[in-house]
């Protein structure tokens, strides 16, 4: 899958010289955590997120009273609080890539620029954790099984004709580094098959059972 499948298109958006005050209402407003900043020529110059307009509000412990703060917060703009330096992505960047960059560098949205470096959307931490709960079919009921199996060719082909033969069908399938190189840990979520049954299935194919459930 890639970036433009899940992405917010034509995200809200405001110019450097715009109040931190119209920031934050836009933001409470939308219910969104960060706004793309663009100049006068529609060039992304940088992004304001709600930590760094929390950063920016005086301290509870400020001696200004309410109407002092508002004053300074409503002088105070967007370009002096913003992030410039950011970290992009583009729409047909995959979106594991778009995750990585997001984890690595400890950051909860990337905006999307085309070939001619335009805006064009916004990918979130929400966004990706949404295509995460459909990728290991989470909305839909089954069995939910964790395993350890050998890491050797042919072997997962083998584990899904055993399924199928059974009864099962496969909601979703995934697999992750095991705890040494020969082999891998299986995650899989299937209906058609209580959980006595799967495990006859698969159980010549498997080194462990690490958990089953039904979900």
């Amino acid at each position: 899958m890639i970036v433009s499948r899940v992405m917010t298109e034509n995200p809200f958006t405001v110019d450097p010289a715009t109040p931190v005050t119209e920031a934050q209402a836009l933001l409470r407003r939308e219910k969104i955590h960060r706004l793309p900043v663009l100049d006068k020529r529609g060039k992304l110059v940088g992004i304001i997120s709600e930590k760094d307009l929390l950063y920016a509000s005086p301290s509870p412990a400020s001696t200004l009273n309410v109407y002092e703060m508002s004053a300074l917060l409503s002088r105070l703009k967007v370009e002096a609080v913003m992030t410039r330096d950011m970290v992009t992505t583009t729409p047909d960047e995959t979106l594991e890539d778009a995750a990585r960059k997001l984890s690595d560098n400890n950051i909860g949205g990337l905006p999307v620029l085309n070939a001619k470096g335009v805006l064009v959307g916004i990918i979130t931490e929400s966004d990706i954790f949404r295509v995460f709960i459909d990728l290991f079919g989470s909305r839909k009921s089954g069995i939910r099984a964790t395993f350890r199996i050998p890491e050797r060719p042919g072997e997962i082909a083998e584990l899904s004709k055993e399924i199928s033969d059974a009864g099962g069908n496969i909601l979703s399938f995934g697999t992750l580094p095991g705890n040494s190189w020969d082999n891998a840990v299986c995650v899989i979520k299937v209906e058609g098959l209580s959980k006595e049954r799967f495990v006859q299935a698969v159980e010549s194919s498997i080194l462990e059972v690490i958990d089953i459930r039904e979900s």
